[in-house]
């Protein structure tokens, strides 16, 4: 049987050239990387994943690493099936989601029944990993006041990105101390409240008040000393914000809509908006534009539609028709 002869000087001579010739790197006109070719000291050029040489045409390296995982989904339950990392960071959660979370059901990862001594230990290791989840009292208070963020945000469909900026709102007040003789509730309402405007949810703070543990006047004077020691800016409430919320609940006409949103945008233009609150502005505007176009809406629909009194209501909408009329005036004039 021939044997085949291995020559290890050749051997170790190409692979030194090989090595050299990939520690010599060069950059392209364009911005390609390049490296000089192992065969003929042409230049290798990356293009599609594959780099090979412009001069021989040698394939020097075509496999390309996928760092994507294994398996394939075809829809969004398949992929949370199969999908074994945790959920993203957060500022939802008071350690911003890096902790472990032991699952409540006493079973293992087969879907079987844990055994008896098996269940006394994961409860065991549940109040344990409870307990070094909140080590102090500032990360308790935390924990309490996103839990209560999350609740009100649930309770009005506020976005998560709102309730995102709130709970940087409510840790930027924890870390400057400004929660000894405040509520944890009252403080929470208060950053929802900043949130909301600095984002543009149409969103009042009598609507937060009546899902929030606290009365209308707490989370006000929260709100007031939030603001002012934190030097958030705030923009004036808009009124507009409000319109498409309010017209959506009392199944107006799209006419209706569109002469409320004229009415009130001509009356913010003129400043009547200034010093009303925006929630009366809106049901104003809705109720006046209902009567240019005929359609049957009282006051006292608009009223419990959007919880706003009838003299509100009739003091506002004035304000808005006589504005019109006067414009329409001046117009005519002109």
């Amino acid at each position: 049987m021939p044997h085949t002869k291995f020559d290890s000087t050749s051997s170790t001579a190409e692979g030194t050239k090989a090595q050299s010739a990939s520690e010599r790197t060069d950059q392209s006109p364009d911005g390609r990387t390049t490296t000089t070719c192992p065969e003929c000291d042409g230049r290798l050029i990356v293009r599609n994943d594959q780099t090979h040489c412009e001069d021989c045409g040698l394939v020097v390296d075509e496999d390309r690493i996928d760092h994507g995982p294994e398996w394939r989904a075809f829809n969004a339950t398949e992929k949370n099936e199969k999908s074994r990392v945790g959920a993203p960071t957060t500022n939802m959660l008071h350690d911003r989601g890096l902790s472990t979370t032991i699952d409540w059901q006493n079973k293992d990862g087969y879907g079987s029944t844990l055994s008896a001594r098996k269940r006394q230990q994961f409860q065991r290791l549940r109040t344990w990993d409870e307990r070094f989840r909140t080590r102090d009292a500032t990360e308790r208070n935390l924990k309490h006041a996103l839990g209560e963020i999350d609740r009100m945000g649930s309770a009005l469909g506020i976005p998560d990105a709102t309730l995102e900026t709130a709970s940087v709102i409510y840790r930027r007040a924890l870390e400057e101390n400004l929660l000894p003789g405040r509520s944890i509730e009252g403080m929470a309402t208060a950053a929802l409240n900043a949130a909301v405007r600095q984002t543009g949810v149409p969103r009042s703070i009598d609507e937060l008040a009546t899902v929030s543990r606290i009365d209308y006047l707490e989370a006000a004077r929260a709100y007031r000393y939030l603001v002012r020691e934190l030097e958030l800016p705030m923009a004036p409430p808009d009124p507009l914000e409000y319109l498409p919320r309010y017209a959506s609940a009392l199944e107006i006409t799209a006419e209706t809509e569109r002469r409320a949103h004229d009415l009130l945008e001509g009356g913010m233009e003129a400043g009547l908006h200034s010093g009303k609150h925006p929630v009366g502005l809106a049901a104003a505007a809705i109720y006046a534009g209902s009567r240019l176009t005929g359609e049957a809406l009282t006051q006292a629909d608009v009223s419990d539609a959007i919880d706003v009194s009838k003299v509100t209501i009739r003091n506002r909408y004035q304000e808005l028709l006589e504005h019109e009329i006067a414009t329409a005036d001046s117009t005519a004039a002109d």
